[in-house]
């Protein structure tokens, strides 16, 4: 009865990767049928926020933070039929800031001395997960995805102002929201060797409507090494734009991220 078992197991799971074409002819070169990244990107991150419409008035842009910041990075590509394949991406960051503003200002006739401070936390977490095309030979393939985009933000501020030395007025105020939308994505890959690799990435997306819309375009390019047949690294330099834009009843707000930087992952192909 075990050995039945086995058999059948055997021949159900050799049906399988026959189906995903893992048993058809090998890929090329510059593919994996499983690509496993793990690793961290140290990203230069540039923040502002533009408030507008409140009912209390409108806030001016402000600068969210400015900086370097380490944030973990997990990538999986899986292959099938040769030259097809799911591609999966996600990492998250943030960033917390102190603001002080003060000075005199005029409103309607009277003199006013401000002094004010303000407190900025924000985190915007980015997934995506797209189907791939790859066309060429065996040593440089080029690529084409459709797929969609996931973007989460989080967005804290809390205040305090005191004018004219009045006792102080403490504000806090908080939204989040998230949002898929469609993406397009364009690939070059290139084989040195078995061991050696370069690799080209370009993707965008775009929403528009619902209460948390916006864009997000990405590009990155990198080199992947091998010192063993299933256990390498690869590092990677890229540069991403975020603009994200929450409409309300009552208020509005956008919130534009800029970060670029290299990337060190961990790296395991089967």
């Amino acid at each position: 009865m075990t050995a039945g078992w086995v058999k059948k197991s055997v021949s159900a799971v050799a049906a399988a990767m026959t189906m995903c074409g893992v048993a058809q002819a090998e890929p090329a070169q510059a593919l994996d049928r499983i690509s496993v990244w793990i690793g961290g990107s140290v990203l230069d991150t540039r923040a502002d926020l533009d408030a507008t419409h409140t009912s209390v008035g409108s806030l001016s842009k402000i600068d969210l933070g400015k900086g370097s910041q380490t944030v973990g990075h997990a990538r999986l590509d899986l292959l099938v039929f040769d030259s097809q394949g799911f591609s999966f991406d996600y990492y998250s960051l943030g960033r917390s800031k102190n603001h002080s503003r003060s000075g005199m200002f005029e409103y309607d006739g009277d003199i006013y001395d401000l002094q004010a401070g303000l407190h900025s936390d924000f985190d915007v977490s980015l997934g995506s997960a797209a189907y791939h095309w790859w066309f060429g030979s065996n040593a440089d393939v080029f690529g084409v995805g459709v797929g969609a985009a996931f973007y989460r933000a989080e967005l804290q501020l809390d205040g305090t102002a005191i004018i004219n030395g009045m006792p102080p007025v403490s504000e806090h105020t908080s939204w989040s929201g998230t949002a898929v939308a469609p993406t397009l994505t364009l690939a070059y890959k290139h084989a040195f060797s078995d061991s050696l690799r370069l690799y080209v990435d370009a993707g965008g997306v775009k929403k528009n409507g619902g209460s948390l819309s916006g864009h997000l375009y990405d590009i990155r390019a990198g080199v992947e090494w091998f010192p063993f047949n299933n256990v390498g690294f690869a590092v990677e330099y890229g540069k991403t734009a975020v603009s994200l834009y929450r409409e309300r009843i009552s208020s509005s707000a956008a919130l534009d991220i800029d970060f670029h930087g290299p990337s060190l992952f961990a790296r395991m192909r089967f």
